[in-house]
């Protein structure tokens, strides 16, 4: 039986100000932006190449809950992805090599934090 990963609720306290982080910043691509009724916002996003998406929103849990920490973006070339998010004005950390494994690392408006990855091959 096959499991598959295909959706993180991430949350937020500005829905507009994460749509446009992960779509001008990140080069995230929106799925769907949907108000089905009683408040309720459901904005869906995915990362270029993914099969999973994040999805922010609005009363879909509560605007104080605990932020998610440490979401991983695993990309071919880390420089080159540092360099478009930086030139996207995203603040992302130095490269850091872990012995083969490169990281950097940056967070969303809400505090949500994510790491580039490069694994070496």
């Amino acid at each position: 039986m096959d499991m598959r990963l295909e959706l993180v609720p991430l949350p937020t306290t500005d829905v507009d100000a994460s749509l446009a982080f992960y779509t001008e910043g990140m080069g995230f691509v929106l799925d769907h932006d949907v108000e089905p009724g009683n408040g309720m916002r459901v904005v869906q996003l995915t990362p270029p190449g993914s099969s999973c998406s994040i999805v922010i929103g609005v009363g879909m849990s509560a605007p104080d809950a605990p932020r998610v920490q440490n979401l991983h973006l695993v990309v071919d070339d880390i420089d080159e992805a540092r360099e478009m998010l930086t030139g996207n004005g995203v603040d992302v950390s130095e490269v850091q090599d872990m012995g083969g494994v490169k990281y950097a690392h940056l967070s969303d408006p809400d505090g949500n934090t994510w790491a580039l990855q490069q694994l070496s091959r």
